[in-house]
């Protein structure tokens, strides 16, 4: 046969398991929580970058994001301009090693769960459905959401961090594969995938599973700090989210 697929199938059973992002999706309203950090490992090498320049890439591992960054034009020159070169890969693993430990001094800071997020979990488990998790932040990270989340009433089945798959960083797949196989959950078609980002629902649509995107606490809402939230009234908000 000249077709690399033999057959398909049509899954019409109910949903099996939830997949579920961190920052922005379940904790960590508007994604401050990565964002502010790589401000200030940048600004650590003397170059300014903005928080919506730091948004951009987010989604990614955070190894891949820095390096993302860096390959932005505008920040490309900026560097040139401070080092006398372009940033390279040595420049981006300095900076994610100096990462690591500011984003796990200050990951308590952010790890609120958002409205709902204890209630809608605990009620999909107790139907019979299985939570699981996918994030950019690496296994050390997330043991401090998942400590944090478990007072607060979220409990996933099963995680996944950015660091346990070889070849998995958003968007391809892997993660959410690997969930799956510690949830023994399939097929792909009864799994939801849900994110705030634009690699996270690639993920989705990598793996071949339903992907729903949130926006109301995400990344692109472009709040930059927990002070902000306090100084905007509902209609800005509202206007945020209307062009999110």
């Amino acid at each position: 046969m000249n077709s690399d697929y033999l057959y398909t199938r049509n899954y019409r059973g109910k949903v099996k398991a939830v997949i579920l992002d961190w920052s922005g999706t379940t904790a960590d309203a508007y994604v401050l929580a990565p964002a502010v950090v790589f401000v200030e490992v940048f600004g650590n090498q003397g170059v300014e970058v903005s928080m919506t320049e730091a948004r951009g890439p987010m989604g990614l591992r955070k190894d891949l994001h820095i390096k993302a960054m860096t390959e932005m034009p505008i920040i490309r020159e900026r560097w040139k301009g401070v080092h006398g070169k372009y940033p390279d890969q040595g420049d981006v693993d300095r900076m994610f090693a100096d990462f690591v430990p500011m984003q796990l001094d200050c990951l308590r800071k952010y790890t609120t769960l958002l409205p709902g997020v204890a209630e809608v979990t605990q009620n999909l488990q107790k139907q019979g459905v299985k939570i699981g998790s996918t994030t950019g932040f690496v296994r050390s990270m997330v043991d401090i959401l998942e400590e944090d989340a478990k007072k607060q009433g979220y409990v996933p089945d099963a995680s996944v961090a950015g660091d346990e798959v070889v070849n998995g960083a958003r968007p391809k797949p892997f993660m959410v594969y690997k969930n799956l196989d510690m949830l023994d959950v399939h097929p792909i078609q009864s799994v939801v995938k849900i994110d705030d980002t634009v690699s996270g629902i690639g993920e989705a649509q990598e793996a071949g599973c339903w992907g729903v995107g949130v926006s109301r606490y995400s990344n692109y809402m472009d709040i930059n700090s927990l002070e902000e939230i306090d100084t905007l009234s509902a209609e800005e908000i509202e206007r945020r989210h209307g062009i999110t």
